[in-house]
């Protein structure tokens, strides 16, 4: 079974985006920061996910880039869903919205601080909580008090990320009360190269905790539950 609320970010190579979509992963993510070790072209990145299952959700992580700009790099890349990771609007994130992507967008605070930058947003953009904390604007692998998200699940399922490895997964998932997880450094033996072992062993915590009847795990990413890193209908934009 498909996990499709777990994404891998950082893909660079092939046989990582087949090994992951065998696994169960339901969604890869290609990171189009250039500063990044992890930077990928979008020609590059739809060679790497071409011909993935249609479950597999494709998206693109971009940064401060003009929605024009934006919008031709999904193009290219055939993504079915673009993250904006910077201090993007939301007139940007409509605009990608409208051409038919589904819109992820980081939150990098908690608390009360949290909850009301989240719903300045539209409930159609999914929210996804980092620290906030290192030299890049994601990837850092920096571990935080994951339960100070907590409360946004009150509100809407969240996508959490920061810190999570195949042995903090389950502690963090049961903490931030989280509906979706975002791994890259956790799951690497070198910025960019991923550790298919650790993948593996993300897969298989995973699915441990479906089994507990308890967790945010369980009750979301079953099979007939919305898919948080992209839509519920048939992409729009396919390779």
């Amino acid at each position: 079974m498909t996990l499709s609320n777990l994404k891998i970010c950082g893909i660079t190579t092939r046989d990582t985006a087949l090994f992951c979509a065998e696994a169960g992963v339901g969604a890869l993510g290609a990171i189009f920061y250039a500063k990044s070790p992890r930077y990928v072209s979008p020609a590059q990145a739809r060679a790497l996910f071409e011909g993935l299952p249609p479950q597999v959700a494709r998206v693109g992580v971009f940064v401060d880039r003009p929605a024009d700009d934006l919008l031709a790099a999904a193009h290219d890349a055939a993504l079915t869903t673009v993250q904006l990771h910077g201090e993007e609007t939301v007139e940007t994130a409509l605009a990608v919205a409208a051409a038919g992507y589904r819109v992820i967008k980081v939150f990098r605070t908690s608390g009360a601080r949290l909850l009301a930058e989240v719903q300045r947003w539209p409930a159609t953009v999914g929210a996804l909580v980092e620290c906030g904390r290192g030299a890049l604007p994601g990837g850092n692998g920096a571990a935080w008090d994951w339960a100070d998200a907590a409360p946004l699940a009150d509100l809407r399922p969240f996508a959490v990320a920061g810190g999570l490895t195949p042995d903090t997964l389950a502690k963090a998932a049961r903490l931030s009360r989280a509906a979706a997880w975002d791994l890259s450094s956790g799951v690497e033996l070198a910025p960019g190269v991923k550790d298919h072992e650790a993948i593996a062993r993300v897969v298989a915590a995973l699915r441990d905790c479906r089994r507990l009847p308890s967790t945010a795990i369980d009750s979301f990413d079953s099979g007939d539950s919305p898919r948080f890193w992209s839509k519920t209908t048939n992409p729009k934009h396919t390779l």
